[in-house]
């Protein structure tokens, strides 16, 4: 009888490695979220304070404000519940589960997706400004949203969107290697303390519960019976004929 492989005693080192580039990935995450919230009030000041000298009223002023809030709000949303979501995959990684593989490679995917969207937006903002045509006042107003930001914001946003590119591919390819694919196919090793299941139990007499009337108890030999002597009747009679 053949026996499904057991779990390995110690996790693959390639599932290890993806873990903590998830782990890292959510501590990004979680800190690009605090970054983006703990500077708005600074960024919006800044917006205000060049926007004064535009030739736009204060309500088209409050709009664009209201804009950057709700930008910076989303983002930092968007940014804990992946956080959340990359702690939980590696969580299920650690713990051998075949479905947190599938799905890692799934948010992989999306990820990987949204990073490159990320990164060709910054471009094309910096490379093609947006035409407002005689709109002059929303055409201010967008220019100084990149300048009210703090210096570093840019460059760090581009750089986790690089980063997140590069996070994704290097976890899906960890999972796709042959210790991992041995590691999440293993059948899951029996929980401590286990015990084989007993065995039936017997009646007081030792007597096997199908074992005919007469027989010995378990462990016990029949008695010997002699054979009788040549020529004498046997022990049992026989029917009549």
């Amino acid at each position: 009888m053949s026996y499904p492989e057991q779990a390995p005693a110690r996790r693959p080192g390639v599932v290890v490695l993806a873990v903590v580039v998830l782990a890292v990935m959510t501590l990004g995450a979680l800190g690009y979220a605090v970054a983006g919230l703990s500077t708005i009030g600074g960024t919006v000041a800044r917006f205000r304070t060049a926007a004064a000298g535009t030739s736009a009223d204060a309500g088209q002023i409050d709009a664009v404000v209201t804009l950057l809030r709700g930008s910076v709000v989303l983002s930092a949303v968007l940014s804990l519940l992946a956080g959340l979501l990359l702690i939980g995959l590696a969580l299920g990684l650690a713990a051998g589960r075949p479905g947190a593989r599938v799905a890692t490679w799934v948010v992989a995917g999306l990820g990987l997706l949204l990073g490159c969207c990320g990164i060709v937006a910054l471009v094309v903002q910096r490379a093609a400004p947006l035409d407002f045509g005689d709109d002059r006042a929303a055409a201010e107003l967008v220019s100084l949203i990149a300048d009210a930001h703090p210096s570093w914001w840019i460059p760090l946003t581009a750089t986790l969107s690089v980063a997140q590119v590069l996070g994704y591919l290097v976890v899906a390819a960890l999972l796709a290697t042959p210790s991992s694919n041995v590691w999440f196919r293993r059948s899951p090793a029996p929980p401590s303390g286990h015990q084989p299941p007993a065995p039936p139990a017997y009646p007081p007499s030792g007597q096997h519960p199908l074992a005919p009337p007469g027989y010995p108890p378990m462990g016990q030999q029949p008695p010997h019976q002699p054979y009788p002597p040549p020529g004498a009747p046997p022990s049992f009679p026989y029917p009549p004929r």
